[in-house]
């Protein structure tokens, strides 16, 4: 093997193993999407209705259609949340 072909392989390989340090974490930290648990500017993500796009921008405490993440559906249910979003407040928040 000439020395380009050795030092390109090892580049491809270096590139590989760096995006996958990068991707895993933000994986293995999303969970379980809680709907209907967050308070006001506390939501993790997107909401379900398309009304915003972004962390931080839900408007209402505990609405249906927006979510934090949780480490399993059950510790998203023992905080009185859903796994699929739902139309209005949660009166079971926990």
């Amino acid at each position: 093997m000439n020395k380009l072909t050795t030092l390109s392989l090892a580049s491809a390989l270096l590139g590989a193993v760096s995006l996958a340090a990068v991707t895993l974490p933000a994986q293995a930290a999303d969970g379980v999407k809680c709907y209907g648990i967050s308070k006001a500017g506390e939501n993790d993500c997107a909401n379900a209705a398309g009304t915003h796009s972004c962390k931080g921008q839900s408007a209402a405490d505990y609405d249906g259609a927006d979510w934090k993440a949780t480490m399993s559906a059950d510790e998203c249910t023992a905080m009185g949340g859903k796994t699929e979003a739902f139309e209005g407040m949660n009166p079971n928040h926990k």
